[in-house]
């Protein structure tokens, strides 16, 4: 008797034969002899057990030298329009659950094994659903903070199960005492100077846990109002001499990048934001990298518009150098303090470079 081989035993190569359309989620097959991959319901001549190879994700198999099949580069469309509406169900079920549901429910919820369904989520979103969750409770409890008469009524209608729980996390969550950002930012002081730079008027602002905001513009005093917008209670503390150093360092490392710049920062975003803004962080002067480069380093690679997202919500130029994110092509895209500033900003990095 003729013994199976080893592909056969493997419950994928099941699907593979029924060519089973709810599998198409969980993995993709590689066919050594064409040099191709597909999913498991592909209507494709059933290939020999021993000339396949298994992929979780699309990515992997073209990692590994496979190009898609036509049926499944046509695929990718349907199946990405799967995984988003399993996705954006889960995300529903997470915002309006009074408790944080268990992976496996909403696994279960969703039809999937908890580790597929952990990474369809993660690739959609760029968080886990634990992380989507936590980044969840924090929108609320700012919401929450800024709309109720009592701190407790905010932490316990943003779902939080204790006052301690809350007050472990609240100054990674707001930057400040939870009844100091309810009241708009009181008894938080907030030094900042105004300067001028060849890119125009530069403002550095810095709380007690670091650099918060450096904005660029043409007015020195829309960029004074865009910071009391920012903070609108806090006391805003014009700058000393001693505080005028910090500028200068920024300035400095503006007109000559080779100086580098390394602050303490007090980074205020999601959890997705912070990810974005790390990997930004790490890319070398006189270096870029696309929104897709940069989705793939965090683990999301379907994420390049959230990071675009992320790269807009950034307060903090040059520190945070989303000025070295530029489209697939090559070309500069949008910025949010000019795409002319960008354009400097990157030519003085790339001659530093060389």
């Amino acid at each position: 008797m003729t013994s199976r081989h080893p592909t056969e035993q493997d419950p994928r190569w099941a699907a593979i034969v029924a060519r089973d359309p709810k599998a198409d989620l969980q993995f993709v097959y590689g066919v050594k002899t064409t040099g191709v991959y597909c999913r498991p319901s592909s209507a494709s001549r059933l290939p020999r057990p021993e000339n396949v190879e298994f992929f979780d994700t699309p990515q992997h198999a073209e990692a590994a030298g496979y190009r898609p099949s036509k049926r499944a580069s046509g695929d990718q469309t349907q199946v990405a329009q799967r995984h988003a509406r399993i996705v954006s169900a889960a995300c529903r079920h997470i915002e309006q659950a009074e408790t944080v549901p268990s992976l496996e429910a909403l696994a279960t919820l969703a039809g999937l094994s908890p580790f597929h369904f952990h990474r369809i989520f993660k690739a959609v979103t760029g968080l886990t659903p634990k992380g989507y969750a936590s980044a969840h409770r924090s929108r609320k409890v700012r919401d929450r903070l800024k709309d109720s008469h009592s701190v407790t009524d905010a932490l316990y209608d943003a779902g939080f199960n204790s006052n301690s729980r809350f007050y472990e996390s609240a100054d990674q969550l707001l930057g400040m005492k939870p009844s100091d950002y309810k009241a708009g930012g009181t008894n938080s002081d907030i030094r900042f100077a105004v300067g001028q730079c060849s890119l125009g008027a530069i403002l550095v602002a810095q709380s007690n846990r670091g650099v918060c905001a450096i904005l660029l513009g043409d007015d020195p005093d829309k960029l004074v109002h865009d910071l009391q917008d920012q903070f609108p209670l806090a006391n805003l503390i014009g700058a000393d001499h001693g505080f005028e150093q910090l500028i200068a360092r920024v300035v400095g490392f503006i007109e000559a990048p080779a100086l580098g710049l390394d602050l303490p920062l007090d980074l205020r975003g999601t959890a997705f934001q912070e990810r974005v803004w790390q990997a930004l962080r790490e890319i070398p002067v006189g270096s870029t990298a696309s929104y897709g480069e940069i989705a793939k380093r965090i683990g999301a690679p379907t994420s390049f518009r959230a990071v675009a997202q992320a790269c807009g919500a950034n307060s903090l130029a040059v520190a945070i150098p989303c000025h070295r994110v530029v489209r697939s092509d090559g070309n500069l895209s949008g910025y949010r303090w000019g795409v002319e500033r960008k354009r400097q900003l990157l030519e003085r990095e790339g001659s530093t470079h060389t």
